[in-house]
């Protein structure tokens, strides 16, 4: 299953965006899931030898085959399988505190706590305005 972006598949990350919000839709049962994944991240390797500063290796996470992080959108795909599913990208992000902020946004513009059509059991959220420099 592809992730989907503007209508096109999204096959690889663009180099300046770390991550994304997401929409998974549930074509069986019209439920939908509001999320955001990572999709580069940084590890931190030793310094090479005489040298004192760390060294940072950008690498890709499992996001071509998640499917998110709620027990019931899972137990659901498991039950009627992955084709009846679809993943979209809402917005791809730079940083991670720009993809906390558009998911809590989008989470509380459908208001997914109180509407029977989403998956979402909680919102959890810790944003600074650090980094939110042109989203709005």
């Amino acid at each position: 299953m592809t992730w989907w972006y503007k209508g096109l598949p999204m096959l690889e990350m663009p180099l300046d965006c770390i991550g994304f919000v997401y929409l998974i839709t549930d074509h069986k049962n019209n439920m939908l899931y509001v999320g955001k994944k990572l999709a580069i991240t940084t590890r931190k390797l030793p310094p090479l030898k005489g040298k004192k500063n760390k060294r940072h290796k950008r690498i890709d996470t499992d996001w071509q085959t998640y499917w998110g992080s709620s027990d019931k959108l899972t137990a659901q795909r498991v039950l009627d399988g992955a084709q009846h599913f679809s993943r979209e990208i809402l917005h791809l992000c730079a940083n991670k505190n720009t993809m906390s902020y558009l998911e809590c946004k989008e989470q509380f513009d459908r208001n997914v706590l109180m509407d029977d059509q989403y998956y979402n059991g909680i919102i959890h959220c810790r944003v600074s305005a650090r980094g939110l420099d042109g989203i709005i």
